[in-house]
């Protein structure tokens, strides 16, 4: 179980860490409404290893069964692994090649509000909370933190739909269930 979980997980996350490295440079050029399709999309893409993981277990380990329970859980293995990549990756662009992101998004967010017709009061608040968010920001720990939380939902998600896709009970088991 162990290796299907690494090797899948760290798949997953070469390929979400790739289009990071790939995108995330050129946000300039992307800019931030299509880099949230973009990124999520890629996301989505690198979980999908999740799915070919439990397969691969249920198939090649498990004689073609697999609970929920352990489907499951090395869905959540590769996901969690998968993260830890995608954490990797951002803070060593964050901290070495895109340190002003956060100057760049709030640019965007308050930018956004003045074109939306918002009051001076709350593009005040709005500065404001830029401000902090990029204060925070600062902490490697917080940082790390709001990036894991970033695909770990999507991830979960996968694992669930996955888990629930490719249970596969052994006959016995279905008949006991049945009667």
């Amino acid at each position: 179980m162990k290796k299907t979980i690494v090797t899948f997980g760290l798949i997953s996350g070469a390929v979400s860490s790739a289009m990071m490295l790939l995108t995330m440079p050129f946000m300039d050029r992307i800019g931030f409404e299509r880099g949230y399709f973009v990124g999520y999309t890629s996301i989505v893409l690198s979980f999908l290893l999740v799915f070919f993981g439990i397969r691969s277990y249920r198939d090649n380990v498990g004689a073609g069964q697999i609970t929920f329970g352990k489907a499951f859980m090395i869905g959540l293995g590769i996901t969690v692994i998968s993260c830890v990549c995608y954490v990797i990756t951002w803070e060593v662009l964050y901290f070495t090649v895109m340190h002003d992101f956060m100057d760049k998004y709030a640019a965007y967010v308050i930018g956004k509000a003045k074109s939306s017709g918002a009051t001076e009061a709350v593009l005040q608040q709005k500065m404001q909370q830029m401000a902090q968010a990029k204060k925070m920001y600062e902490n490697p720990f917080i940082n790390v933190a709001y990036t894991f939380i970033e695909p770990f939902p999507v991830g979960l998600v996968i694992t669930l739909v996955s888990a629930a896709l490719l249970k596969k009970r052994t006959p016995t088991q279905a008949t006991a269930l049945a009667g």
